[in-house]
């Protein structure tokens, strides 16, 4: 299983705010395992720190703002895409203002610095969320939708539109976190010349200029206009006839808005605080939609807060059932355990079918046959069992003894037709021939029972 991943050192980097025009500093700090990610405003009283979560954004008006107990910082989506492409989950954000600097208004900046840097794996597993059926969102007033579908990795595709000459309709993909350094990180953010001043009477964009943004110029304006636009903006004067982009510094790419509008949108589904595993596709992205999409998922994940382990009935099973009965020693009608389909160091997933010519089933219950609450524990601590025997040299010549119980609960019952599918993990390492496990049961996606407990392995005479 994969572990969970941070930096293994700090860097800052300074700047303008794009917002603001203050000069920041933002240093990224390793963090602890289930740390996530979290900005702290080292410049209020208290430092207080936010999480970065999508039910914490508070403004998404040309950009994604964060806000708790009145306290805010904005901007941040370009570092949580760096943290989130390079695959790190744990990170501490200090800034030293209300937003993080804009730098040339892409994230290459944040990616060169963790790579030089570099990441650190730590003893967490990842916690991937496996999309396992279409999850979509759609904002009806303006067309856009962000769509999820099931996949084996997390890749991303993104079309815009606008009603322009020079920037209409373009489409971006990532279909490997891998490239984002050298395919979507240096892309840059961009704005069109006629929201220029509506922006800066709201007060915003006071630190933008012509080397941190694309500046789109694609309805003429009167010649007297453009002058007065770029005084304000303290860039030099030209033909309000000419038509075009106004850089300094041309493209990367000449798809560079749609795969800067890719890099938000991971930014902004790194709220959702856990890494997905499944493909996105996304039509009009903005801040507005991403954000509305990260709280949904946020709330699907609560729903399903622990996954059921994908079961393909097809895959030959790492354990069948002539495998276990070397392990162990239970025949029938106390084996309760069909096939092992996952191992690793520390977990196992085991299946149990239930047919209606269980043996329980004829006094539990004859009219309403019901699998026994315990019968399903001791399926668990089978499978538990297989995981510790699977470890030992003649696994034949151990047992494994319940020692204690906890924590157990019954979800939903179990009838004939329904397969059990048990994950179960350690968690700690064996002691002295002890262990302790947490195990789950599901049916389909939903939890039917749950518990922990602890075994001893035995020798046996």
């Amino acid at each position: 299983m994969l572990k969970q991943k941070t930096l293994k050192g700090s860097f800052s980097l300074c700047g303008k705010g794009l917002h603001t025009g203050l000069n920041l500093t933002v240093t990224f700090n390793p963090a602890p395992d289930n740390h996530g990610y979290k900005i702290q405003r080292i410049d209020v009283e208290g430092q207080p720190i936010i999480d970065a979560v999508a039910e914490n954004v508070s403004e998404t008006t040309r950009g994604t703002v964060l806000s708790k107990n009145g306290v805010k910082v904005s901007t941040v989506e370009h570092g949580l895409a760096a943290l989130y492409a390079a695959g790190i989950d744990n990170c501490l954000i200090q800034v030293n203002g209300p937003e993080f600097p804009i730098l040339d208004g892409s994230a290459k900046a944040y990616v060169e610095n963790i790579e030089r840097v570099g990441i650190a794996e730590q003893n967490a597993v990842k916690d991937y969320y496996i999309i396992k059926s279409k999850i979509e969102y759609k904002d009806e007033n303006t067309g856009s939708s962000i769509i999820v579908l099931p996949d084996e990795n997390f890749s991303v595709n993104v079309l815009v539109s606008y009603n322009s000459r020079i920037l209409s309709n373009q489409f971006a993909t990532l279909d490997n976190m891998a490239d984002f350094p050298t395919e979507i990180a240096s892309s840059r953010t961009f704005v069109f010349v006629r929201e220029i001043e509506p922006l800066l009477a709201a007060g915003l964009i006071k630190g933008g200029d012509l080397d941190n943004a694309i500046v789109i110029y694609e309805q003429q304006m009167p010649q007297a206009q453009f002058d007065r636009l770029a005084d304000v903006m303290k860039v030099e004067h030209r033909d309000a006839t000419k038509m075009g982009y106004l850089n300094n510094k041309p493209l990367v790419w000449p798809n560079e808005p749609a795969r800067h509008k890719l890099l938000d949108l991971i930014g902004d589904l790194a709220l959702i605080g856990k890494p997905l595993k499944g493909r996105i596709i996304a039509t009009r992205p903005g801040h507005t939609v991403n954000n509305k999409f990260a709280r949904l998922l946020r709330k699907e994940i609560k729903q399903h807060e622990i996954q059921a382990p994908i079961y393909n009935c097809n895959e030959t099973p790492i354990m069948d059932v002539n495998r276990i009965r070397e392990l162990l020693p239970h025949r029938y009608p106390f084996q309760l355990v069909d096939k092992v389909i996952a191992i690793g160091a520390n977990y196992i997933v085991g299946v149990k079918n239930i047919t209606a010519n269980e043996p329980f089933f004829t006094g539990h219950f004859p009219q309403e046959p019901v699998m026994p609450g315990v019968l399903q524990i001791e399926a668990m601590a089978q499978v538990g069992g297989l995981l510790v025997l699977n470890s030992v040299d003649e696994p034949e010549r151990y047992s494994t003894y319940f020692l204690k119980i906890d924590n157990v609960k019954f979800r939903q019952k179990v009838v004939p037709g329904d397969t059990l599918i048990f994950r179960v993990e350690l968690l700690a390492p064996i002691r002295r021939g002890v262990s302790t496990m947490k195990g789950y049961a599901f049916v389909g996606e939903k939890i039917v029972c749950e518990a922990e407990f602890m075994a001893q392995i035995v020798k046996n005479k």
